[in-house]
């Protein structure tokens, strides 16, 4: 492959407001709904305020809304529904990484000069349909011929296989597995839009409780590790992953406003910048040459993330990563240089990823707490991330460190699609 030659922005973008919705179940509310309702409130978080009449562009991120809903053609759906129409909207498909693509293409329009001002979101609604209606429609997010139909793997499965590799490889267990819920559930207690804002530790007691009002005999549960290893409330997935293992099947929107930096100030004097943005893409992992405990996708663009920002992963202050399963969180630590190969695990074990460690990992809650309407995910990251490095996350900001560049990292499928961008703040 020849060499590739460090990659710039052609002038520097920033973001000047951004929301997610409310994440969860919303059986009365559609697409443009949530959309309307993130949109809403990320006009809301601009300092100086903004005229809707400055969106220049809309860049939709959604995997399935054609399944799910039975709605194509997204992109001028949306720009109706907000009031954007007749601007210009783009539907950006990537799977799990959509909106993370949305984003992407919505900086590389602002800085070829083409707009000024651009608005990147992303939204799915998954709840109305049946759960194996689900698994099917998330199943054609992988290589099918490969990795379905041949293999008759669903995405569960296909993660359960990485953890069971990389188990093997370097000796852990599932009790590793459990530190990551744990310590994202505790973060996500602590966000007021997350889909379970409430730490196993609650959802331990609050099941005792209800047995005990119910005249049932109460569980003997000492600590979490306790109740996640109990299989009558933490059931087998595909083994190594329980339930509690598992992003939940989410209803959510989520937007970010970027400009032109020049023209930035206009709206905000706490200028967050894009450092970096980086995609690399990668075939069923049947062609990964064996080593299925990383994601080589994500390597590569955590690779080439960091030489267009100038840093390294020792610079990064805190990152929100794709954990869709705890077996993905784990494998992202290490592809994204934080830990080396093998050591990810015991360094989750061990509190090097906690909310007060000093590289907090997705303090949000992470999709496994947050939840993951997947065409919402890869914004809501960026969402999060901006929000702490203008020091506004209330209850879950990171105080114990001056934040200055904060990392975002979105896989699409089994990691055929990552996309990794990195934010400054000024």
């Amino acid at each position: 492959m020849p060499k590739q030659k460090k990659r710039k922005l052609g002038r520097g973008v920033a973001i000047v407001g951004g929301a997610m919705s409310y994440f969860g179940m919303y059986p009365d509310k559609t697409s443009r709904d949530l959309m309307a309702e993130a949109y809403t409130d990320a006009l809301e978080t601009v300092d100086k305020g903004i005229d809707p009449r400055d969106i220049e562009a809309l860049y939709i991120g959604n995997f399935t809304a054609d399944l799910f809903e039975g709605q194509g053609h997204l992109g001028h759906i949306m720009a109706d529904w907000l009031g954007l129409a007749p601007r210009p909207a783009t539907r950006v498909e990537g799977a799990c990484a959509s909106s993370g693509l949305a984003f992407r293409e919505a900086v590389m329009a602002v800085a070829s000069g083409m707009y000024d001002v651009v608005l990147a979101g992303g939204v799915e609604r998954m709840t109305n349909a049946p759960t194996e209606n689900v698994q099917d429609y998330l199943a054609a997010a992988s290589d099918v011929p490969f990795e379905v139909d041949q293999a008759a793997f669903t995405f569960p499965g296909l993660y359960a296989a990485m953890g069971t590799a990389y188990m093997a490889r370097y000796g852990t267990t599932r009790e590793h597995l459990m530190h990551v819920a744990v310590k994202n559930h505790q973060n996500g207690a602590l966000n007021p839009r997350a889909q379970f804002n409430s730490s196993l530790r609650d959802i331990m007691e609050q099941r005792k409780k209800r047995a005990e009002e119910k005249g049932r005999p109460i569980p003997t549960w000492g600590d979490e590790f306790d109740f996640l290893s109990d299989d009558s409330v933490n059931p087998a997935v595909a083994e190594p992953l329980h339930l509690f293992d598992c992003s939940p099947v989410t209803d959510g929107a989520s937007c970010i406003i970027v400009a032109a930096e020049e023209v930035a100030r206009e709206y905000t004097d706490d200028l967050v910048t894009v450092a970096a943005s980086a995609q690399a893409s990668a075939g069923p992992f049947t062609t990964w040459g064996g080593d299925i405990t990383g994601i080589p996708s994500a390597r590569i663009a955590g690779r080439d993330a960091y030489e267009m920002a100038g840093v390294g992963p020792e610079d990064i202050d805190f990152a929100e990563v794709h954990d869709c399963f705890t077996t993905a969180e784990i494998m992202a630590i290490e592809d994204l240089g934080f830990f080396e190969p093998g050591k990810g695990a015991f360094g989750s074990a061990e509190g090097l990823t906690s909310r007060d460690s000093d590289r907090p990992i997705n303090v949000s809650g992470g999709l496994k707490s947050k939840g993951h309407p997947v065409g919402a995910t890869g914004v809501a990251q960026l969402q999060e991330v901006w929000t702490q490095l203008r020091g506004r996350a209330g209850d879950r900001q990171i105080t114990h460190k001056d934040l200055r560049l904060g990392l975002t990292h979105n896989v699409g499928g089994t990691g055929g699609t990552s996309a990794i961008h990195i934010l400054e703040r000024k």
